[in-house]
């Protein structure tokens, strides 16, 4: 029933002017902007600052400020004058009812219609018939002269489009000015809708000592109007909403060349601007760049981490698990060494044929200059661990689980790789624990970890051994 709606007025809609408001109503539309800046935030929120100029008469003046953002709050819309004229904001509504064959048609509840009949057969004569719109809801309800019909039996022609529908989102204002000039006003609002986060392409080296890191800023735009040669900043840090709003999905995507960004500190966070206007269309992604970093010092470490609950029991075999692959490096020197904003890093490394592949990826939150990076990329293939529990015992009871344990480990580690490796092993103790023995010294980095430094042979093995006494 909608397609057929849409078809039958289509005709009828061409045929009327998007222009059926008050008389006196002046319109501000994009054709008359003179500036647009927008400062999109990480959490679904934009600043748009749009400035027009306009034929302002004396006394009072309604304005219409068209190609707003469809999800503009209302509330945050200020409207003042960059010369220095005196405005007075009277009254604003932001008319989001667009104007569609569905929208008109109930609109159109209570008004008369013409309806045209399809040609006769024989003759090729349309008639017309007037109708009164009863309803609209889940299908037309129409009276005639003689009768009320369901449906719509051919195509419908309406006497004017309602003024509370408009072709586009708008913002109409009743202002008061003094005298008659052209002024440039700028309107500033909050909305949803715009959106940006950043993406990381890093390339590992052969040796896998250095990589190559490009930043690229995504933004996409669902707000339901386009911006044009617009000055685009880019707020990194979580600012305080009361009504956080859901992130918006994407859509088409389009990519740019590099471009040149500025950072700043603002306030608690930062702020990154691009030095050359750029426009986003609406229902569209783009991504330009960020940051370019060459021979970035990285270094790789292999991460077996076990758990704390077999400190205080008795388990025996404790199964086989791999460790986990991370890169670290420092957010500092040459091209790097700048705020980094959050987003996803995603790790690329050649093949023997000079092929990229893909390796892996991880997030990374709001890193400061100078901070490390740390990038978890998954679980190596060629190592594998063994561990188990050799003995427990529990030397003193203080009433249900608590008391003094003191229990035995053994940790196999495998290495298929055809050259040496050094493992991270780190064992959470719970407690106040005691080493008892060990087959390798360990290095106490918190008060409940015990951490190994586990060098193990190509294509061999090495077995850690550990005795520990807790008490809960």
């Amino acid at each position: 029933m909608m397609k057929a709606i849409q078809a039958w007025t289509l005709a009828t809609l061409m045929a009327v002017t998007a222009v059926a408001w008050a008389q006196d109503e002046r319109v501000a539309s994009q054709q008359e902007q003179t500036a647009l800046a927008v400062t999109i935030y990480n959490n679904d929120l934009a600043l748009v600052k749009d400035q027009r100029r306009v034929r302002l008469v004396n006394g009072d003046n309604r304005l219409a400020w068209r190609d707003v953002s469809a999800r503009i709050q209302p509330e945050t819309a200020l409207l003042r004058s960059t010369d220095g004229a005196r405005i007075r904001l009277l009254e604003q509504n932001f008319d989001f009812d667009l104007l569609t064959p569905q929208s008109l048609l109930a609109k159109s509840v209570g008004e008369s219609v013409r309806v045209f009949r399809p040609p006769h057969p024989m003759t090729g004569v349309e008639s017309v018939e007037q109708a009164t719109v009863l309803a609209a809801n889940d299908g037309v309800v129409l009276k005639f002269a003689d009768r009320v019909e369901t449906g719509i039996p051919g195509r419908m022609a309406f006497n004017a489009v309602p003024a509370s529908l408009r072709d586009r989102p708008t913002l109409s204002m009743w202002l008061r000015h003094e005298g008659v000039a052209e002024r440039t006003l700028e309107l500033s609002y909050l909305t949803g809708g715009l959106a940006w986060q950043a993406d990381y392409v890093a390339e590992l080296s052969a040796k896998e000592d250095s990589l190559d890191l490009n930043g690229w800023v995504t933004l996409t735009n669902v707000s339901g109007t386009a911006y044009h040669n617009a000055l685009l900043q880019l707020v990194a840090g979580d600012v305080q909403r009361l009504r956080p709003e859901p992130r918006p999905m994407l859509r088409a995507m389009t990519a740019e060349a590099a471009a040149d960004v500025r950072e700043e500190a603002l306030f608690e966070y930062h702020l990154y601007s691009l030095d050359r206007p750029t426009t986003l269309l609406d229902r569209q992604t783009k991504q330009v760049a960020l940051l370019s970093a060459q021979q970035v010092p990285v270094s790789k470490e292999y991460l077996l981490r076990g758990a704390d609950f077999y400190y205080q029991g008795q388990y025996g075999d404790l199964g086989r698990s791999r460790p986990a692959v991370f890169l670290e490096f420092q957010n500092q020197g040459g091209s790097l060494g700048v705020p980094l904003p959050k987003g996803v890093v995603r790790v690329y490394k050649r093949d023997q044929t000079g092929r990229a592949q893909f390796i892996g990826e991880d997030a990374i939150a709001h890193t400061p200059r100078g901070e490390k990076v740390r990038l978890k990329l998954g679980e190596a293939f060629d190592i594998t661990a063994e561990k188990r529990q050799t003995d427990y015992q529990r030397i003193a009871a203080y009433g249900g689980r608590g008391g003094v344990h003191e229990s035995a480990y053994e940790l196999t580690v495998r290495n298929a790789k055809r050259e040496k490796i050094v493992i991270k092993v780190v064992e959470p103790i719970a407690g106040d624990w005691q080493m008892v023995s060990e087959s390798q010294p360990h290095k106490k980095e918190t008060a409940n970890t015990a951490v190994w430094q586990l060098a193990v042979p190509a294509e061999g093995k090495t077995v850690l051994t550990w005795r520990v006494r807790v008490r809960y």
